[in-house]
């Protein structure tokens, strides 16, 4: 493992051996043995897109492992105007530990990842979220004790999360359903090898996707870069809410997840995100330990 590009480019070993470090991290926070596994490094952040959990938990996360963070904005950076990304990661590569970026194309990191020399994470493109999907792989193994045999059901645009969340959940050996409009499908090859490599369903049907679900997930309609179409999208996913209602095809027992800022009264109800609402800021939460443990494997 040499970046964290995409969930496709890690093993379920990869992933697994994540998932116990952050598990790890987390119990030797909580009882206040400190981990200065990263002591004199530094991780350059490039936010072409604004976040609020990528930068704390990112920012903390360094500190905390004894190194530094960095933040850099397309004002701070020559990319910003024009400098060819394969310069950049050169020079950086010169002055920093790891990278990780948060930004729009998925190629900007893949080229990050191909000029450069050190580590490179995605902290998000429009085309996938893993370390998103890592905290969320975490919290549902707290929560449920395990991941494989378990249905994952997925409400909404089939956007950067449903893309990685299809890779993470189909490579943890889980069932993984997808409900959304026919005209927001995730990303054609991803369904392609989903289809191929696990128990898969993409449906415009949220309650026969929603069917015996243990885990319920949903995201924004309109993302960051998307405000323009959001009208369009109002009407197109009105009907693609996580509520009561839906909930009750789900499990008994079913957790709900959101990947956060949440619109209450869109794409989900008040109400359900009330109910579990401690699922949810567990899964926050396990941004931080999840990240500190990619930054950790990579960097160290």
């Amino acid at each position: 493992m040499k970046h964290l590009l995409k969930l496709s480019d890690l093993s379920p070993e990869e992933i697994l051996d994540i998932l116990n470090l952050a598990d790890q991290l987390k119990y030797e926070k909580k009882n206040g043995v400190e981990h200065h596994l990263l002591k004199g490094k530094t991780l350059g952040m490039i936010f072409q897109k604004s976040s609020t959990r990528t930068r704390i938990s990112f920012e903390v996360g360094m500190y905390q492992l004894g190194g530094s963070a960095l933040f850099l904005s397309p004002r701070d950076l020559q990319i910003g105007r024009g400098e060819p990304i394969e310069d950049t990661a050169r020079v950086l590569s010169r002055y920093l530990d790891g990278i990780m970026i948060r930004t729009f194309g998925q190629d900007e990191v893949e080229d990050l990842a191909k000029y450069g020399s050190i580590p490179i994470i995605n902290g998000l493109t429009d085309y996938a979220h893993p370390c998103q999907v890592l905290a969320d792989l975490m919290t549902i193994r707290e929560h449920k004790r395990s991941l494989k045999g378990l249905k994952l059901c997925f409400i909404g645009d089939g956007n950067n999360m449903a893309n990685s969340l299809i890779v993470g959940g189909i490579k943890m050996g889980m069932e993984v359903a997808i409900g959304c409009p026919k005209a927001y499908k995730p990303d054609a090859d991803i369904m392609d090898w989903a289809a191929e490599n696990g128990s898969f369903l993409c449906t415009d049907d949220i309650f026969e996707a929603a069917k015996d679900a243990d885990v319920v997930y949903t995201d924004v309609w309109a993302s960051m870069g998307q405000e323009d179409e959001a009208e369009k999208r109002m009407e197109s996913f009105k009907s693609y809410q996580v509520n009561q209602k839906l909930m009750k095809l789900a499990k008994p027992d079913a957790m709900v997840l959101h990947c956060l800022p949440a619109h209450r009264g869109e794409e989900i109800s008040a109400e359900t995100f009330e109910i579990h609402a401690d699922e949810i800021f567990d899964e926050a939460e396990n941004r931080l330990h999840a990240q500190k443990a990619v930054m950790v494997r990579l960097m160290s």
